[in-house]
């Protein structure tokens, strides 16, 4: 088995951030996905850009994929990033414990991403609550068309640039609703921490990729 490359281990995050049982269900929707759409590890490497040793140790739980390669991966297979971290869901009241929630981080920690909803069913609504490191950059990418995004500053002083738009400066207790199928990017500004909350909206009820995204 070949190397993973280096630009596919600097996106890599142990399982110490990501739970080793939400790391099985990642490896076992991948494996199912992937043969449901007749493709080797060769082909859907070339395809996502994912190396073919990485995608192998994500299919037997030893990796744990971060939001960037759960997005690359989703992208070449034409899913959702729920579809690949789903479970079999109960019905009735859940309740997501704050220890046992999905947390996905960029590769370089800069900007944190915490899910409010259990990530086994597609949503229609996806809550976040995100951190963003002082003076980082996140480039978002598309979502499908006709998605909308929310975002409430809770702390902090964050520049929120949708395409083809000023950018607006958003402080403590402001709000920003906009179109979410263009390529976007948050900027904190600041000198501290800046924590948001996230509302994606589905025009279609299913859940997309949480890229809080």
């Amino acid at each position: 088995m070949g190397m993973a490359r280096k630009q596919d281990m600097a996106d890599f995050q142990g399982a110490d951030n990501i739970s080793t049982k939400l790391s099985l269900a990642v490896g076992e929707n991948l494996r199912q996905l992937r043969r449901k759409h007749g493709l080797s590890l060769e082909q859907l490497a070339h395809i996502s850009g994912v190396s073919r040793a990485m995608l192998g140790q994500i299919e037997t739980g030893k990796s744990a994929p971060t939001i960037n390669l759960l997005g690359r991966i989703a992208d070449a297979l034409k899913v959702s990033v729920p579809s690949l971290i789903s479970s079999a869901g109960k019905g009735g009241a859940v309740v997501i414990s704050h220890d046992r929630a999905t947390i996905l981080t960029s590769s370089n920690g800069g900007f944190t991403c915490r899910a409010l909803f259990p990530w086994g069913d597609p949503q229609s609504i996806e809550i976040y609550e995100i951190t963003v490191a002082p003076h980082h950059k996140q480039n978002i990418a598309a979502h499908e068309p006709g998605t909308k995004k929310a975002i409430y500053v809770l702390v902090g002083n964050v520049e929120v640039s949708p395409a083809d738009e000023a950018p607006a400066i958003l402080s403590d207790g402001d709000t920003i609703l906009f179109n979410a199928d263009t390529a976007h990017r948050l900027h904190n500004l600041g000198d501290r921490e800046a924590r948001l909350f996230l509302v994606v909206t589905h025009r279609d009820g299913n859940g997309s990729r949480p890229r809080a995204l």
